[in-house]
């Protein structure tokens, strides 16, 4: 994956760095960031997500807020989903494209009241989205970008509403939070908004707070948490938990040559909710028809896809490409995602992986890989 991001230029760091060096993180760079890619390994970092709860410092990604009578029309303009829908404390997943049809980026928006709104993005995206968003506003709504001062941890896995339990006296109202909905808090005595949202196929929440007061937040987390068997996850356990969950990352499996109709995003495109930025190019591509999607596979073969392998027909012809693929801790086998022909894209369908000049056995299969059962 490339981020963009001019390698001459110095690295930033999040306000827990010192903490993931003080842990002995191997420390990577990432999105014109140092982050951690794991601490005592990925396999037993996508475990203890999976099995109890793991910490993220996902503090790269970037924070614009939107204030003003007419702030969600501008939200609205910008994204494919209908964010006309929500309500106060109420979140949505969604794309924003270009006049392409094509997907500048993956976001979350919230709605914290009908006047303010806060839009995350990728990291990678952050000089981007902030540049489209705030072009938006002009004339129309105040905007800010908040990213500097907002630190955001991910509290992930099924003992993360024990660990919240513990951490601070808002237990009810925590547990009680809906999907991808979000309230303000007191977590470990650190003023924070908790919403219920995640990018690891588990339960739990993204909680942000200010950048000052990560340090406290997090270790405090992890000292309530030992005996839940809490511990900090890198972003190498992120990528494997996410893609068993068949979460799309942004650089990988989506970009600015792919639009959400062929990448299985059809579900965050509203066509019907009025104009947004790139309708009028998804209208013809839905109405034309996809000529590839983006679908998962299970290596059955001996090799594992990686991004970039070139996808091949069961006569040698390269067909699509590898967007995502790596081992899945949980479900035990050798999965991945890539582009292959609409008429390839059937569950059950046989293909090649390229795996560096040895053609290797695939077969598309039904995704989500993962799916948590409570």
């Amino acid at each position: 994956m490339t981020d963009g991001h001019d390698p001459a230029a110095p690295l930033r760091r999040t306000a827990l760095h010192a903490l993931h060096a003080e842990a002995g993180a191997r420390l990577v760079p990432f999105a014109g960031w140092e982050m951690p890619v794991q601490y005592k390994g990925i396999v037993d970092e996508h475990h203890t997500v999976r099995r109890a709860v793991g910490l993220f410092d996902v503090s790269h990604m970037g924070e614009l807020e939107l204030r003003g009578e007419w702030a969600g029309h501008v939200v609205d303009y910008l994204v494919t989903n209908d964010a006309k829908q929500l309500v106060d404390g109420q979140a949505m997943y969604t794309c924003a494209c270009n006049e392409a049809g094509t997907i500048l980026d993956d976001l979350i928006v919230y709605r914290a009241a009908v006047d303010r709104w806060l839009v995350v993005c990728n990291a990678s995206n952050r000089p981007k989205m902030s540049a489209v968003f705030r072009a938006a506003a002009v004339d129309h709504c105040e905007f800010e970008d908040r990213s500097d001062d907002t630190a955001l941890v991910a509290i992930q896995g099924p003992r993360a509403f024990e660990l919240l339990a513990r951490a601070g006296s808002d237990a009810a109202g925590l547990a009680a939070l809906g999907s991808f909905r979000f309230r303000d808090t007191i977590i470990a005595n650190v003023k924070c908004t908790a919403a219920r949202t995640g990018y690891t196929g588990e339960d739990g929440v993204e909680v942000f707070c200010a950048w000052k007061d990560a340090p406290a937040l997090w270790s405090q987390l992890l000292e309530l948490g030992r005996d839940l068997g809490c511990a900090p996850c890198g972003l190498g356990a992120r990528d494997t938990l996410r893609l068993e969950a068949r979460l799309s990352l942004y650089g990988n499996d989506i970009d600015e040559t792919t639009n959400p109709l062929e990448a299985g995003l059809g579900w965050v495109v509203k066509l019907a909710k009025g104009d947004f930025v790139g309708r009028a190019a998804l209208e013809a591509v839905k109405q034309a028809g996809l000529s590839r999607k983006l679908v998962g596979f299970e290596v059955t073969g001996r090799g594992v896809a990686r991004h970039g392998y070139p996808l091949r027909d069961e006569a040698g012809a390269e067909v699509g490409v590898c967007t995502s693929g790596s081992p899945g801790p949980t479900v035990g086998k050798n999965i991945g995602l890539g582009y292959l022909p609409a008429a390839m894209a059937e569950v059950g369908r046989t293909f090649k992986v390229d795996c560096r000049g040895k053609l290797v056995d695939a077969a598309v299969v039904k995704t989500p890989f993962y799916r948590r059962t409570a």
